[in-house]
């Protein structure tokens, strides 16, 4: 992933207007890119997307599960109004580029926006075209000592706020696990079900819940 040291283009499509510009293979890559690889945890990494056509926003999602959770079941039908991103916040050496890129970093480029590409996977890919712009989305660190919520952006992406306390893994696992007895709200999070996806739907309730998460003590 790289940090987007270009202007920014955005193309307007109807009255929905494209999430992303568009970051296009012909421009040499710079030394430092967004990274948007799952965990050891999570399986196999998965990245952020070069988008070769933002306009496709209506792109149809696949799932090459027949077991679909209702999260991604409720994306495919009326599309997510919220998102959760991961990048890796530690430095890690890809091909001789170092592919870190915390919510820090994110706050510190210029407007405190960056260009969120590099993405092979083709659901991830599918997810990414289908934002918003002003879409919320939590941002993640993934691959990394404690992995988890660091805080808020929204699609462009643009940092919103650093949330006001950091969400482990450990703990959004411990809800996942007692909300899967209960029917609580994070029951079938994509966190959970679909690992290894870079970029995940995240529904209303999700998103709620997690922000009260804020406000308590860790579990």
């Amino acid at each position: 992933m790289r940090a987007g040291s270009r202007k920014e283009q955005r193309r307007a499509r109807g009255q929905n207007p494209p999430l992303f510009s568009p970051c296009r293979e012909t421009m040499p890559r710079p030394q430092k890119r967004l990274p948007g690889a799952a965990g050891p945890d999570e399986g196999p990494a998965g990245k952020h997307t070069k988008t070769k056509n933002p306009g496709e926003a209506s792109a149809k999602v696949k799932n090459s599960s027949p077991q679909k959770t209702s999260a991604f079941k409720n994306c495919e039908k009326n599309l997510s109004s919220y998102w959760l991103m991961k990048s890796e916040p530690e430095s890690r050496l890809e091909k001789g580029v170092d592919v870190k890129f915390s919510i820090e970093d994110l706050k510190a480029e210029p407007k405190q926006t960056a260009c969120w590409d590099g993405v092979r996977n083709y659901q991830a890919r599918n997810f990414l075209r289908a934002m918003k712009l002003e879409e919320e989305a939590f941002f993640y660190h993934s691959n990394c000592k404690e992995p988890g919520i660091a805080g808020l952006m929204k699609v462009d992406v643009q940092f919103v706020r650093m949330m006001k306390r950091f969400i482990s893994l450990a703990e959004l696992k411990t809800h996942h696990q007692a909300h899967k007895a209960t029917g609580g709200p994070l029951k079938n999070m994509a966190l959970f079900t679909r690992q290894r996806l870079s970029i995940q739907p995240v529904t209303q309730e999700e998103f709620d819940f997690i922000l009260s998460l804020e406000e308590e003590e860790p579990s």
